[in-house]
């Protein structure tokens, strides 16, 4: 049976992928202009499991570190969760535009690690194989993104290393109808999932939910 949690995160990515599109379509459809065009589902395959393979890297790092201390630490075991839920808040509001709820996340992660990872980009271009566009995508999983900082704290609070990859696998997989439509230029998705009313929809969703971890959390707490 698959954990609950794994269905949430790919569930997350699922909503969030009008986000995605926002943030990454840009680059990958510029990853269809350099590269070759006869084989353009191959390039953006290749891409997306760049991007998803960094996205586990994260999550098993940030779950192996966090899972150590929380293992000898109980309130730090429910700080996380409480962590959780507010980020799946600031993420509806984030897609709901309703508020800058987490760019101030965006611009530290850009201060502290993507302007070091962008110089990287130089030893990949120009893209003229699936490797060179797989290591592309793994760089640009890197890039300062609200929606992956707070599936990462979903990650955070697994268990261990190995479930905080999994966390991170299928948020990475709920984004995948997403970025590989961009990639190969449709843009009907991008239209439905950016239009005000989709948005209002599926931020209510998560915010509806961020409320509900609030709820267990508070209750593990008090009890």
């Amino acid at each position: 049976m698959i954990d609950p949690l794994f269905v949430s995160a790919f569930i997350m990515g699922l909503i969030g992928s009008g986000h995605c599109i926002a943030m990454c379509g840009g680059i990958a459809s510029s990853l269809q202009l350099a590269t070759d065009k006869s084989r353009p589902l191959q390039y953006s395959i290749a891409y997306n499991i760049g991007r998803a393979g960094s996205y586990m890297f994260a999550g098993a790092l940030v779950a192996g570190i966090s899972s150590h201390f929380a293992t000898q630490n109980h309130l730090l075991a429910l700080t996380l969760a409480l962590l959780s839920g507010l980020f799946m808040i600031l993420v509806g509001l984030y897609i709901m535009r309703l508020g800058a709820s987490l760019q101030w996340l965006e611009s530290l992660g850009k201060t502290l690690i993507w302007q070091h990872l962008i110089k990287l980009n130089r030893f990949i271009m120009p893209i003229n194989s699936l490797p060179k566009a797989m290591a592309y995508g793994a760089l640009w999983g890197w890039l300062p993104c609200g929606l992956v900082y707070s599936a990462l704290t979903w990650a955070m609070s697994s268990s261990n290393a190995y479930d905080g990859a999994l966390v991170m696998l299928f948020f990475a997989l709920g984004t995948f109808p997403a970025m590989l439509s961009m990639g190969m230029g449709a843009q009907v998705l991008h239209k439905l999932l950016n239009h005000p009313w989709a948005r209002i929809a599926l931020g209510s969703i998560l915010i509806w939910y961020g409320i509900y971890l609030l709820i267990i959390a508070t209750d593990k707490l008090v009890h």
